[in-house]
C-alpha cells in the first residue's frame, strides 16, 4: 500500500477484516507499506498492521513478494505509481478520483487495459458503492422497479473548511488534488449515479465557487508560495473549488442534479442521492447508511407512500456476512466489502467493478463541469 493517512487506514481496515468475514479464495498477506519519511511510514506500518515499512514505492512495486498495489497518496502520483505497478504486472486498485487530468486518468486507463490482455486487473475505488442499501438500490433500478428514470438528485455536504484559519492542506491545492469539492466529494456522487441507473451523463452546466482565497500555511510548510497575513502569519493560495452546483442529462433523457460543497455548516459527511422513475422512487441518504427509502407505485393510492427498508437482512447485498438483523453497519464496512470484492475478482481472473474506464468517465465529467464553470455556466458535452 502506498500512502497511510486518511485512505490508507480505511485501506488496511479492509485488507484486514475481509478475509474474516468473507470467504475469499486467497488470503491477503499485508507485506508492505510505503510512505515518504521512513519514522513515519514505520509507526503507521506497526498500528496499521503492516509487515514491513519503505520509503522507495518504485523499489516496492516491482518486487517478487508483491501482487497487489494499493494506491492511497494525493493525486498528483497516482498516475505515476499505477503506469509503474502495472508495467511491473501487478494488480492495482486506485483511490479516487482516478487522476488530476482527464489526459491522465486516459494514460492510466490505456495501461490498464494494455495490462489486462497480460491477466493483470484494476479498479478505481469508489468505495460507496458497496453500501448495502445503495446495492439494493441498484437491484431495484435493475429490477424494473422504479421504472422509467426521470430525475437523478444527488448532493455531498461537508463543513470541515467552513473557518478561514483552517490550514492550506493538500487538498486545498489545485497541483496536488486536481480539484476541490468537486473531485474529492462530488466525484463520489457522479460516479454513484451512473452506478445506480446504468446510465452515464451527456453533457453537463455548472459553477464553481470559492469562498476563501487564502488560509494559513500548514507548520512546516515546504514548496508553498507564502505571503505575509496581516498579523505576520504566513499564508497562501488557496487553488480549487469550495463548491460545486451542476446538472446535466443521462442517455435516456433523465435530468441529473449535482451539488458538492465544504461549507455546508453543521454537515460533517452528508452524501444523499435520490432517483425518481416513472414506476416509483428511491432516496439514500449515508448519515442513516442503513436504510433505502422506496416508493413502489404499483400499489394502491390508499397505500401510497415512502417505506424504510432496513437493510440488514442476510440476503440484503453484503450484509449477511456481518451481524444479525437490526444489527447496523458503518462507514469502515464499505471498504471492506470494496476489497473483498476486488480479491475475488483478481482471483477469478474477472475484471473488477468500477473500472479503471468508469474512473475516465468520471474524470469527464468533472472536467466538464470546470470546463462549464469557466465559460460562466454554458452547455458541456462530455467528451
Amino acid at each position: 500500500m502506498i500512502g497511510y493517512a486518511f485512505m490508507g487506514a480505511t485501506h488496511s481496515q479492509g485488507w484486514h477484516s475481509a478475509p474474516r468475514f468473507f470467504d475469499l479464495p486467497v488470503k491477503p498477506e499485508l507485506a508492505v507499506l510505503c510512505g515518504r519519511t521512513a519514522d513515519a511510514a514505520e509507526a503507521a506500518a506497526q498500528k496499521l498492521g503492516w509487515a514491513e515499512a519503505a520509503t522507495d514505492w518504485r523499489e516496492v512495486v516491482t518486487r517478487d513478494d508483491i501482487d497487489v498495489v494499493d494506491v492511497c497518496t494525493p493525486g498528483d502520483s497516482h498516475r505515476d505509481i499505477t503506469l509503474a505497478a502495472l508495467a511491473a504486472g501487478k494488480h492495482v486498485i486506485c483511490e479516487k478520483p482516478l487522476a488530476n487530468t482527464v489526459a491522465e486518468a486516459e494514460e492510466m486507463t490505456a495501461a490498464a487495459d494494455a495490462a489486462r490482455t497480460n491477466g493483470v486487473r484494476s479498479m478505481v475505488a469508489f468505495n460507496y458503492r458497496r453500501t448495502p442499501a445503495l446495492a439494493l438500490a441498484r437491484q431495484l433500478v435493475a429490477d424494473g422497479r422504479l421504472g422509467r428514470i426521470h430525475h437523478v438528485r444527488a448532493d455531498y455536504l461537508q463543513d470541515w473548511i467552513v473557518d478561514p484559519e483552517f490550514p492550506l492542506v493538500w487538498r486545498l491545492q489545485k497541483d496536488k488534488a486536481g480539484s476541490g469539492a468537486l473531485g474529492d466529494i462530488g466525484a463520489h456522487v457522479v460516479d454513484l449515479a451512473a452506478y445506480l441507473t446504468g446510465e452515464r451523463l451527456t453533457g453537463v452546466s455548472g459553477t464553481l465557487q470559492r469562498f476563501v482565497e487564502k488560509r494559513p500555511l500548514p507548520t512546516a510548510a515546504s514548496g508553498l508560495s507564502a505571503q505575509g497575513g496581516g498579523d505576520g502569519q504566513q499564508v497562501g493560495e488557496v487553488t480549487v473549488d469550495d463548491a460545486a452546483a451542476f446538472f446535466g442529462r443521462t442517455e435516456s433523457g433523465a435530468l441529473a442534479t449535482f451539488e458538492a460543497t465544504r461549507f455546508a455548516t453543521g454537515r460533517k459527511n452528508a452524501m444523499r442521492i435520490e432517483l425518481n422513475g416513472s414506476e416509483g422512487s428511491v432516496a439514500f441518504d449515508f448519515e442513516r447508511l442503513n436504510e433505502l427509502m422506496f416508493y413502489d407505485g404499483s400499489g394502491p393510492a390508499s397505500e401510497a407512500g415512502f417505506r424504510r427498508i432496513m437493510v440488514t437482512e442476510p440476503d440484503h447485498p453484503y450484509a449477511g456476512a456481518w451481524w444479525p438483523p437490526g444489527h447496523g453497519l458503518g462507514y469502515e464496512h464499505t471498504f471492506v466489502h470494496e476489497i473483498a470484492d476486488f480479491v475475488r475478482d483478481v482471483a477469478a481472473g474477472r475484471d473488477p467493478s468500477p473500472s479503471f474506464e468508469d474512473g475516465l468517465y468520471v474524470q469527464r465529467v468533472l472536467d466538464a463541469v470546470e470546463r462549464s464553470a469557466e465559460q460562466r455556466s454554458t452547455w458541456q458535452e462530455l467528451r
